[in-house]
């Protein structure tokens, strides 16, 4: 994997897709039904906690944005020990399930062990919102983490100018999401059934650069990889895409796909076995992280010049 520097661009407002954002929470409402494909979510987060410590930061207000079941808060805390985390998610659901968690897991420390733990004992505040519309003030924290969230949201380069909000002078934005070539083999198998769109047309690495920088981010950095799952079974290969999020497209299908348009879908996916009999799904998985740059001007738009005068010997 090669990070790709972005320059400075100008772009108009882009929409990743006509996502339906309340068809995003009826999704996210039943956690129960999101289990089978926590696998996936925290092999990412592992990838990204190595990203995050290739970078000298030591915040101390950390927004975790799109946080789900509060799976990536523990770390979060563990690495940053005196840092106070916030989680914010759009199903409240999700959000019930973090509460039920942390308690459960403050409750299960006795006094030994917490005094070997370096984590906040009085744990991270979690709310249910919109993480394009935060309830803070400006400059509130020093690190925006996101776990393969922002791909939900149907204007990522709103979210973007929110996030660069919130977040302090040289604060961080560190944050991952699906790339357009996640489930091609699944829109492959649907695309040659028919027109009605069953897989969202994810956004390309590069247009996340750019609605960066236009945001007002300092050179973001982007880098993508492929991951590959196989399955046994078209059935569990479906089952995880579901519990992945679905299909919350506001184009989306009004009626259930006929039976045999389904089953020419399966086919499809069953004729792709490989020679080892197994069915391959395609994730491209997109990291970037870029600063929050010191202002250039001033509220009555006066140019900012920095000096940096060199030390004394």
């Amino acid at each position: 994997m090669t990070p790709v520097t972005l320059p400075n661009s100008n772009i108009d407002s882009k929409l990743s897709a006509p996502i339906d954002l309340g068809r995003v929470r009826q999704l996210f409402a039943r956690p129960h039904k999101l289990v089978e494909s926590e696998f996936l979510r925290r092999e990412i987060s592992a990838r990204m906690q190595e990203r995050l410590a290739l970078v000298k930061i030591t915040p101390q207000h950390i927004l975790d944005a799109g946080c789900g079941a509060g799976a990536d808060v523990l770390p979060l805390q563990k690495r940053f020990p005196s840092a106070q985390v916030l989680g914010i998610d759009a199903a409240a659901a999700m959000v019930n399930v973090a509460r039920t968690s942390q308690t459960a897991a403050r409750s299960s420390l006795n006094k030994l062990v917490a005094q070997w733990l370096p984590v906040r004992q009085s744990g991270a505040a979690l709310i249910c919102g919109d993480f394009a519309r935060l309830p803070l003030a400006k400059q509130a924290v020093d690190l925006v983490w996101s776990n393969l969230a922002v791909h939900w949201h149907p204007s990522p380069d709103q979210v973007f100018a929110e996030w660069r909000r919130v977040l302090r002078v040289d604060g961080l934005l560190m944050f991952s999401c699906f790339g357009p070539d996640t489930f091609k083999e699944l829109r492959e198998a649907f695309g040659s059934t028919e027109l009605s769109p069953h897989v969202l047309p994810f956004v390309d690495m590069h247009d996340f650069g750019d609605m960066l920088v236009e945001a007002g981010f300092s050179t973001p950095v982007m880098d993508m990889e492929t991951l590959t799952v196989t399955y046994q079974t078209v059935d569990k290969l479906l089952a995880d895409v579901r519990a992945l999020g679905g299909n919350p497209l506001a184009t989306r299908r009004p009626t259930l796909t006929g039976r045999r348009r389904w089953q020419q879908m399966i086919d499809r996916l069953e004729q792709s076995r490989r020679p080892d009999g197994t069915i391959a799904l395609t994730f491209e998985v997109i990291y970037g992280h870029a600063f929050r740059p010191a202002p250039r001007t001033t509220a009555r738009g006066e140019s900012v010049i920095r000096l940096d005068f060199p030390k004394r010997q």
